[in-house]
């Protein structure tokens, strides 16, 4: 049994995947074990993924075609795991050397947390590092910012096994609740992540790392830049679960996330003529300021939040102006102002009724 089993899902990933694969051989932490999910791939994604198993016994590949979608082909990934900890890493990635020790340093610093991410560098298809986006790290700042984004890179994270099945957590299931874990097929793909690290969260159970753990390839080839609609439309129903969910633990009246949510660095289209959305606010205030986490965590969240209210461009500038000289932006902050400034528009949004007063 090693310390770690490392999940790295594959359908024709060929361009990449001998880069991905050198890279978790590259690490200065050793006693891991790859498992290559092979999701029916047609390209010559098996043929590198075996020269590499035949030259290191540590990679074991699994041929996976009719799991359903990725969240299937990850759970069935972690029904072959046994070790301390499971990884993920993707095949278009690159592992930075130190990746598995500082996330064995991670969890020994942090022994209550289920899953634990960290930072990463982006860079595209000639190798140019891109702009990056400072990713929190602290459990009750990830739980707040939990209902209007995803603040953990999927690709990044580890999570501790054994107490992922004590709580029945698997990808696309609701789990945590106060009653037996249910499949919960809508979240099943494009969202698989941020339902699971959204659901964690809550309890308290994910922090992000300070250190830089992958080089994350963006190229055109990427689920997100090719189903970014959808995976918009699907992180709002998310949203929505986690505010619910939020609301039962905290003891408040239902509230709307919406008009703050900013998946993707960007502002959903509310599809009306206001502009203010204080009553919103307040009530989203109410419930994050019930949770169970640091105060001064959630009311950083706030203060950017805060910033959405109102969406006149002069406002919204000057609030985050102020906000600026206070607190240094992370994830997708500016881009999600400098958007709304240019005119840029999400898709339209669902709304729930309007938050019974509070």
């Amino acid at each position: 049994m090693a310390y770690f089993d490392i999940l790295l899902p594959v359908k024709n990933g060929a361009a990449y995947l001998a880069e991905a694969l050198a890279s978790i051989r590259a690490q200065t932490f050793t006693d891991w074990r790859l498992l290559v999910l092979d999701h029916g791939s047609t390209d010559r994604t098996l043929d590198i993924a075996q020269a590499h198993a035949l030259e290191d016994a540590r990679i074991r590949i699994h041929s996976l075609p009719d799991a359903r979608g990725l969240s299937g082909l990850l759970n069935a990934g972690l029904d072959l795991c046994d070790a301390n900890y499971v990884v993920r890493h993707d095949a278009d990635d690159i592992a930075l050397p130190e990746r598995l020790r500082h996330t064995q340093a991670g969890f020994a610093a942090h022994p209550g947390m289920v899953a634990i991410g960290g930072q990463l560098t982006n860079f595209d298809d000639r190798g140019r590092t891109l702009r990056q986006h400072p990713l929190p790290t602290e459990p009750g700042r990830i739980a707040a910012a939990m209902l209007f984004c995803n603040p953990v890179a999927h690709p990044t994270v580890a999570m501790r096994l054994d107490r992922l099945q004590a709580l029945g957590a698997r990808y696309g299931v609701e789990f945590g609740a106060g009653q037996p874990a249910r499949p919960a097929p809508e979240f099943g793909n494009l969202v698989e992540d941020y339902f699971l690290f959204g659901q964690l969260a809550l309890l308290g159970l994910v922090a992000n790392l300070p250190q830089q753990l992958i080089r994350y390839r963006v190229h055109p080839g990427g689920v997100g830049r090719q189903k970014f609609a959808a995976q918009m439309a699907a992180s709002q129903n998310v949203s929505l679960h986690l505010a619910e969910r939020l609301r039962g633990m905290a003891g408040t009246a239902r509230f709307d996330p919406t008009p703050f949510c900013n998946h993707g660095g960007i502002l959903f289209d509310l599809g009306e003529e206001r502009t203010d959305f204080s009553p919103e606010f307040e009530a989203v205030r109410t419930a994050l300021l019930r949770m169970d986490a640091h105060p001064a965590q959630v009311r950083r969240e706030l203060r950017y939040r805060q910033i959405l209210v109102n969406r006149s461009r002069p406002v919204m500038l000057a609030r985050y102006a102020l906000f600026r000289s206070l607190h240094r932006p992370m994830m997708n902050e500016e881009t999600t102002i400098k958007l709304h400034l240019l005119g840029r528009k999400g898709p339209q949004a669902q709304r729930i009724p309007a938050p019974a007063a509070v």
